[in-house]
């Protein structure tokens, strides 16, 4: 009655678990289409941030591009001087910059007002000046410029090119937008004003640039707010597939305990099953065994009925137990016997071996011994031998010592001597050196002396013979009476050097001009003319240099958006991969010590899970490694290359971390289409590989290649 209780609460208990397995199962596929759509959702929200901060990246980049363009112009501009010159008061429209330059001229420079000895001081246009041509266009409709300006820019006209054909008035002038002028004269210049027009497009483009400035600041607002946003939807799709995911979890839990408890009720039921029949078999058997045990009862009393004394038995059998508890004490003492003599026998054994050993090395001692002994034996017999024969050195040798110190004290003094004899002779050669030197002084001294006195007297009485002929040639009297026939005052007149240093003076003056050049005229135009080669050929360095930097500028811009886009790249996808290979954590790129992206550099900031943001360099070794395969990883997906060789990059890694990166390496394979190739020693790395190459020696100097393709043998061997 209980088993049939208890198998009918199994039953009850087991559809229980049916239903609440049915009801688990249908709420786990629920969540599991619940999950698969907030995927969905996720990689929607995932594209879009990834659209939204390209976008951004793109805007960043145009807005950093104009701006830093912005800077230049304004810090160009700057350098170049304002104040009051008319070149920082004027701008012209669009394509009349070159225009504007060749009117005004070198005049472009000149400040405007009172004030400057160049300075344009003009007034108003005149009634009476005189119109332009027909057909041609007014310069000054194309011109922002002060009213000092305005009669000269009213008669400047401008069109897109001039033939020569059209006739100009007085004081008018013809310039086209290359920068060709032509007066009324007939003057033309071309190439005229380049910096200025330079500096005249370079602040039409920065009014363009400001005014782009404005908008381009408005796109990276709403990209970035388009970006934030997407990243709030790529959030709550986050935390959805979470909620989801937990849902999921507590359904499969649900799910597995129904089916657990299932499982239960089927082994309970079927536990009961095998119980209700195994109590079957045994009332069986405890029937069969009851009369069993009836007719053993019978047959056991009447065998105890047939039985003897039992007093007799049991003391027979109790001397027969204290004989066999002798005989054994006997067995287990001949037994401890046996056993001491054979540990006494095998200890004997040892002593011998040991004693036979120990007299072995004694007797190879003795025979050392007594080679030592013969040895010694020898040497005694060669020191002996050569105690003989240096007994008669040592007296000898005293000899000669007193002998040779005996000659060195003689020599010592001799030397004494010849020193003191040398020092005395010395000290003599420097006195009449001494006097020698003085004399010969002395003797130069007079020389020079009286070689000068006789060559002043020399030019004193040559100067005075041709200052007698002079005199006579120019004035017809000597030179001693000279000062009384011409009636100059002799108080007025400077020393004779004095004097004759003012004659040189003025005649070296008169040699210095030089006689009349008959071709100076000539000369002039050639020089005008090369002045004007080099005022041509430096408004073209100008040009060329203006363009030059137009190029840099527009190089820089295009520099600046790409390595921007770039960066923004490979930010991201450091990002992703460092949180991937650090299962959680932060990392990003920086740039740090300029503004502009040219010439900035790269910092790499990390924060593995439980530590604090910090440069690559304070990072530990593994954790330096596995930030530098995220950046390569990043900079391949930015860039993907067709092959990837990483060299002992697990080297630092530990088992843990080179699971990590063997599994990022494998999203890696199927996401790009790089062929890695891993050179490394680490056997986890290598159990991962799809092909593996190494280089084995067969025989001594003789190397083989030897490859082993991982994948084939996997398939070989599921065949």
């Amino acid at each position: 009655t209980r088993a049939r209780s208890a198998s009918a609460r199994s039953r009850r208990w087991r559809a229980t678990a049916l239903l609440a397995r049915d009801t688990a199962e249908a709420a786990g596929v629920e969540a599991a289409t619940t999950l698969a759509r907030a995927e969905r959702e996720r990689e929607a929200a995932a594209a879009a941030r990834d659209t939204a901060q390209s976008a951004r990246a793109t805007a960043q980049a145009a807005f950093a591009g104009l701006e830093a363009e912005a800077r230049a112009l304004t810090r160009a501009l700057d350098s170049g001087g304002g104040g009051d010159r008319a070149l920082a008061r004027i701008t012209a429209s669009p394509g009349y910059e070159h225009a504007l330059a060749a009117a005004l001229g070198d005049d472009i420079d000149a400040a405007i007002g009172p004030a400057g000895k160049r300075r344009w001081a003009g007034s108003a246009a005149d009634a009476g000046d005189p119109a332009l041509p027909p057909g041609m266009a007014r310069l000054a409709d194309h011109v922002s410029a002060p009213p000092e300006l305005a009669r000269r820019l009213a008669q400047v006209g401008v069109t897109d090119s001039d033939d020569g054909t059209i006739a100009l008035a007085v004081g008018q002038r013809l310039v086209t937008r290359t920068g060709r002028v032509r007066r009324w004269g007939g003057f033309v210049a071309e190439d005229v004003g380049a910096a200025a027009a330079e500096r005249l497009v370079r602040v039409n483009r920065l009014a363009t640039l400001n005014a782009r400035l404005a908008p381009a600041r408005a796109a990276v607002d709403e990209a970035a707010a388009a970006f934030a946003g997407a990243g709030a939807a790529l959030d709550r799709a986050q935390g959805e597939i979470a909620a989801t995911r937990v849902r999921v979890v507590a359904a499969e839990a649900a799910a597995r305990r129904a089916r657990q408890d299932e499982d239960a009720a089927s082994v309970a039921l079927e536990r009961l099953s095998a119980r209700r029949e195994a109590v079957a078999e045994r009332a069986a058997r405890a029937g069969a065994d009851h009369a069993e045990a009836a007719t053993q009862d019978i047959r056991a009393r009447e065998a105890a009925a047939a039985l003897p004394d039992g007093v007799a038995t049991r003391a027979a059998v109790e001397a027969l137990r204290q004989v066999a508890e002798a005989g054994r004490s006997a067995l287990a003492e001949a037994r401890a016997q046996a056993a001491a003599l054979a540990q006494a026998i095998e200890a004997d054994r040892r002593r011998q071996e040991a004693a036979r050993a120990e007299a072995k090395g004694w007797r190879a001692r003795a025979g050392d011994a007594a080679r030592r002994v013969a040895e010694m034996a020898a040497r005694a017999e060669s020191v002996a031998g050569e105690i003989s024969r240096l007994a008669d050195r040592p007296a000898l040798l005293d000899t000669r010592i007193a002998e040779g110190t005996e000659r060195n004290t003689a020599l010592a003094a001799a030397a004494a001597g010849a020193r003191a004899a040398e020092q005395a002779a010395e000290q003599a050669a420097r006195l009449a050196e001494r006097a020698l030197a003085d004399a010969a002084e002395a003797l130069a001294t007079a020389r020079e002396a009286r070689a000068g006195a006789a060559a002043r007297q020399e030019s004193h009485q040559a100067r005075r013979v041709e200052a007698s002929r002079v005199s006579g040639e120019r004035f017809q009297c000597p030179a001693v009476v000279l000062p009384e026939r011409i009636g100059f005052i002799a108080a007025d007149v400077s020393p004779p050097a004095e004097e004759a240093a003012r004659l040189d003076r003025l005649g070296a003056d008169r040699e210095r001009l030089g006689p009349v050049n008959l071709v100076a005229a000539q000369e002039l135009g050639e020089v005008d003319a090369a002045r004007d080669t080099a005022a041509r050929e430096r408004a073209e360095l100008g040009e060329a240099i203006a363009r030059l930097r137009g190029s840099i500028g527009s190089l820089n811009r295009e520099g600046r958006m790409r390595l921007l886009a770039a960066f923004e790249a490979v930010d991201g996808h450091f990002r992703r991969l460092f949180t991937t290979l650090f299962v959680g954590g932060e990392a990003h790129l920086a740039l740090v010590d300029s503004d502009d992206p040219l010439e900035a550099g790269l910092e790499i900031m990390a924060q593995p899970p439980g530590k604090k943001l910090a440069t690559l360099t304070l990072l530990s070794g593994g954790e330096q490694a596995l930030t530098a395969v995220a950046l390569i990883f990043a900079l391949f997906l930015t860039n993907p290359a067709p092959i990837c060789v990483l060299d002992e990059v697990d080297a630092p890694l530990d088992d843990a971390n080179i699971e990590r990166f063997c599994d990022l390496l494998d999203r890696m394979v199927a996401d790009t289409q790089t062929r890695y190739l891993i050179v490394t020693h680490n056997a986890v790395t290598m159990a991962r590989m799809h092909r593996l190459f190494g280089v084995t020696m067969v025989e001594r100097g003789i190397s083989r290649l030897v490859s082993v393709d991982l994948g084939g043998a996997e398939r070989l061997l599921a065949q």
